[in-house]
C-alpha cells in the first residue's frame, strides 16, 4: 500500500494552503486526488480539461471528474477545447497544443481561485519517457520533468507546477486503487502503438528493463531527480552571474561574458519557462547566435512566437 511517507513531496508541502489539482480522470491523477485527501490536503479545487480529442469518451472523463468531486466534497472547475483548431491556427504538434491549452486553463482557475500552485500526476513511467524523448531529441540530455517548476503562460499568469509522484511507478498507483475499491477511468490512446511517446512506453522501456535486470522506468526517473538537482546549481550559477534584468529579459552582455556552456544552459531554461515546445539542440545554436550583434535579431520559435534581440536584451515576442 502507499502512504504518504512514500512520497517526499508531503513531508514538506502545507496541508493548509489552496492547491489545485489537475484531474484527468485517469488513474494517475484520481491516485493523486485521494493520496492527497488522505495525507490530510483538505483545501483542493480539482480541475479538468476536455480536450475534444476522443469524442464521447471525452465528455465521459469530464462527467466522471465532476461527479468524483462532488463525491468528495471538492469544488470542481470544468472547461473545454478545440485542440485540433489549435494546432492548426499555431501549427504546433497535438501535444505541444494540448498543453498549451491546459495551461492556458490551468491559468483561469489559478485566476478565479486566487491560487497558482496547481499539483500535477505524473508519474515515473511518465518521466522515464520524457527523458528518452529528450535524449532522442537531444534537447535536453538527462532532465525530464521538473518536480517544481514556475511557468508563464500564454495569458501572462505564472503557474507554480508541483509533480509529487514522479518517482511513483503507475503499477503501484493503480495497485493502490484497486486494492481500495476505487474506480478511474482508462484513456485506450495510452495503449495505441502510434504514438512515438506510446511506443517508448509499451516497448522501449520494457525492453531496457528486460536487458538491463532493473526497473529501467525508476532508474531514469531517478537519473532525472539527480539531473534535477544539477539543474539547480546551474540556475543558481546564472542567477550570481545576473543574466536576466528586471523585466525578466537575457541581458546580452553578460550572456557573452558566459562560458558556452551556460549560455546554452541560460537560453534552454529561458525558453523553456517562456512556454515555448520543442527546444532542440538546433533552436539553441540559433538563439546563441543572437548574441552576436552582427547577425539577424530574431530567430523564429515553435507555435509561431520569436526570440527578438534590441538594445542588448533578449525576449520572447508573440510565443504561445
Amino acid at each position: 500500500m502507499i502512504s504518504e511517507k512514500d512520497i517526499p513531496w508531503f513531508e514538506t508541502a502545507s496541508r493548509r494552503k489552496r492547491w489545485l489539482v489537475g484531474v484527468s480522470g485517469g488513474a494517475d491523477s484520481v491516485a493523486l486526488l485521494h493520496l492527497l485527501l488522505e495525507a490530510g490536503f483538505v483545501n483542493l479545487v480539482v480541475c479538468h480539461l476536455d480536450h475534444g480529442l476522443r469524442g464521447r469518451a471525452s465528455t465521459g472523463d469530464a462527467r466522471f471528474v465532476e461527479r468524483l468531486a462532488g463525491q468528495l466534497g471538492l469544488t470542481c472547475e470544468s472547461g473545454k477545447t478545440d485542440v485540433k483548431a489549435r494546432m492548426k491556427e499555431k501549427g504546433e504538434s497535438m501535444e505541444t497544443a494540448a498543453r498549451n491549452e491546459r495551461h492556458l486553463f490551468f491559468a483561469r482557475c489559478a485566476v478565479l481561485h486566487r491560487c497558482k500552485r496547481i499539483l500535477l500526476a505524473h508519474h515515473a513511467d511518465d518521466q522515464a519517457e520524457t527523458v528518452l524523448w529528450n535524449l532522442l531529441r537531444g534537447s535536453h540530455g538527462l532532465k525530464g520533468m521538473r518536480s517544481r517548476q514556475e511557468l508563464v503562460t500564454g495569458s501572462g499568469v505564472t503557474l507554480e507546477l508541483h509533480r509529487p509522484l514522479l518517482e511513483m511507478r503507475r503499477a503501484d498507483l493503480v495497485s493502490w486503487l484497486e486494492l481500495s475499491g476505487r474506480k478511474w477511468r482508462e484513456d485506450a490512446s495510452n495503449a495505441a502503438p502510434v504514438a512515438v511517446r506510446n511506443r517508448l512506453r509499451n516497448s522501449a522501456i520494457p525492453l531496457l528493463a528486460e536487458i538491463s535486470g532493473r526497473d529501467a522506468a525508476l532508474a531514469l526517473a531517478r537519473g532525472a531527480a539527480d539531473a534535477e538537482d544539477t539543474d539547480a546549481l546551474e540556475t543558481w550559477a546564472l542567477q550570481q552571474a545576473r543574466v536576466l534584468d528586471p523585466q525578466g529579459r537575457l541581458h546580452v552582455p553578460v550572456m557573452r561574458t558566459l562560458p558556452l556552456a551556460l549560455q546554452r544552459i541560460a537560453l534552454r531554461n529561458f525558453l523553456r519557462d517562456g512556454g515555448v515546445g520543442s527546444i532542440d539542440r538546433g533552436l539553441i545554436a540559433r538563439a546563441i547566435g543572437l548574441l552576436d550583434v552582427a547577425n539577424a535579431p530574431s530567430v523564429n520559435l515553435p507555435g509561431g512566437g520569436r526570440l527578438r534581440r534590441r538594445e542588448g536584451r533578449l525576449w520572447i515576442e508573440g510565443a504561445c
